[in-house]
């Protein structure tokens, strides 16, 4: 199985139907067919061959796409990162998947080049603007001058499509592997517990570099559907873009619905073709949901996943019961159940920790079997994410094991910002911690005891942190502390921090 191809075979039955709209742009399956094979025959020629990673550093567009059929028809891997991360964050990705090529833009380049200093594999540039930079390839030129390249190589269901990279409580970013067949599991999955959608328009306005947009995406593999490719969140441009567009799905983060919520003109825009408001990829709030039916008329449907299972795994119906503040019932064809610490199934109303299993489950981390051993145990995934079943198979989140913040839908690792903290020359010791938040989920509470004798003031961490930190990562609070609280081997306790 190659999901180049079954895509292309998709878009071979329609050639003339219009699969993307981007700023205006109606472009046909004929021209997406096109554009993959000419890129592949670009990158061919460049030396890419089976295996070889390929790094995809843009914001959504056309060309994100083609990248990702491009690599897979020459059996290579796609590993999407998330423009925005920083500089450190970058370059540990560059280097641990061991990619050579990068596709970005123009915009990236001094990011691009700093990274290529700490990771010297990474040798080609190729950028997506249609001018030259120098010691770069122009994207648009390589394609017009490559030949169309029909060849697809026939990659089995165990070989490697994606890494995707997902931060950790560790603080390292892991490269998540999915194959050729997860992927196409997670998105026959939607696809036989959603009803059939064939017609409609989607609003595309999850990242590309994110499993959740990329999971979204992969269900053109079973439906004739078109999408609205957004490259940012302008809220004009979405509601504008329904109204324009008679757009009918949409899928977003909790943060994106609050921002709804916040918008002046609520019924500026017709929005009544409109049917299905998805939301995932962290918590949402109950009251975000009866204030957005309140004032739009709409029903959220809230689901859950994770990275490693394909970022879709439970959802409540489209159509029936929905239990807000649920993450639903498991998609067709996964198995989820509450385990206690041992691995034995708990009853329904008893918290334990979610476990699943089904063929979208990751093939494991990249270069790290000991992680992949510990998430993976007699074919289940341990979520991290506790919660309990009720009596009719809808699961409940209550509680997170792992440390790890959930902010606007993107996860950062406390440690990583806690590293910083502690090359902060007033710092002796500190501690990261999310706490709710109603716009973004969840904000970013740093703990921190100075150095003796030291004095500082927030303004002064915050500055430090600002020369170091995207303002995404930078703590909304800091609380300073005599001392840290300890277990008696020296162990900071997160939860006695928490109770604070």
């Amino acid at each position: 199985m190659n999901i180049a191809k079954l895509n292309e075979d998709r878009g071979i039955e329609k050639p003339d139907l219009i699969k993307i709209i981007y700023e205006d742009r109606q472009i046909s399956n004929r021209e997406i067919v096109r554009e993959g094979r000419k890129l592949g025959a670009a990158l061919k020629n460049l030396g890419v061959k089976r295996g070889d990673r390929i790094i995809v550093q843009a914001p959504n567009c056309p060309e994100v796409l083609y990248a990702f059929s491009a690599a897979w028809r020459l059996g290579a891997v796609i590993v999407p990162i998330n423009h925005m991360i920083g500089e450190e964050e970058t370059a540990h990705i560059y280097k641990d998947s061991g990619a050579k090529i990068v596709i970005s833009s123009k915009m990236y380049l001094p990011k691009i080049r700093a990274c290529q200093a700490k990771a010297p594999d990474m040798k080609t540039v190729i950028l997506i603007e249609n001018e030259a930079v120098e010691g770069t390839f122009s994207y648009h030129s390589l394609v017009d001058q490559s030949p169309e390249d029909p060849a697809i190589v026939d990659t089995g269901d165990d070989d490697i499509a994606a890494l995707i990279y997902t931060a950790g409580t560790t603080g390292k970013a892991k490269g998540v592997i999915h194959t050729h067949g997860t992927l196409y599991a997670n998105a026959a999955m939607q696809h036989q517990t959603f009803p059939p959608t064939d017609g409609m328009t989607y609003i595309s306005i999850l990242p590309l570099c994110h499993s959740y947009g990329i999971a979204s995406t992969n269900m053109s593999l079973f439906r004739s559907n078109r999408s609205v490719l957004l490259n940012s969140f302008d809220l004009n441009v979405i509601f504008s873009s329904i109204e324009k567009y008679s757009a009918n799905i949409l899928a977003a983060v909790p943060t994106m619905y609050v921002y709804m919520l916040l918008y002046p003109e609520p019924k500026k825009f017709n929005l009544s073709s409109m049917k299905y408001w998805v939301s995932g990829s962290a918590p949402l709030a109950v009251e975000t949901w009866n204030k957005f039916k309140n004032m739009y008329g709409f029903e959220i449907i809230e689901g859950w996943g994770l990275t490693e299972a394909g970022a879709n795994n439970s959802c409540n119906p489209m159509h029936g019961l929905k239990k807000i503040g649920s993450i639903g019932l498991p998609m067709v064809g996964t198995d989820m159940r509450i385990v206690d610490d041992y691995g034995k199934e708990l009853p329904a109303g008893e918290k334990g920790e979610i476990v699943i299993r089904g063929p979208q489950i990751m093939k494991g981390y990249w270069n790290r079997p000991d992680e992949t051993a510990q998430a993976i145990r007699d074919g289940w995934l341990h979520t991290g994410d506790v919660g309990y079943v009720d009596g009719d198979g809808y699961f409940w989140i209550t509680d997170r094991k792992k440390d790890l913040i959930i902010k606007g839908g993107e996860n950062i690792s406390p440690r990583t910002i806690e590293e910083i903290l502690y090359t902060c020359p007033y710092v002796s010791e500190a501690a990261v911690i999310g706490v709710k938040d109603e716009k973004y989920g969840e904000e970013i509470k740093a703990f921190v005891v100075l150095h003796p004798g030291e004095k500082a003031t927030a303004d002064d961490i915050l500055a430090f942190s600002k020369s170091k930190l995207t303002n995404f990562l930078l703590p909304k609070y800091i609380v300073f502390l005599e001392a840290m609280p300890k277990s008696l081997v020296g162990k900071i306790l997160k939860t006695e921090l928490r109770k604070m």
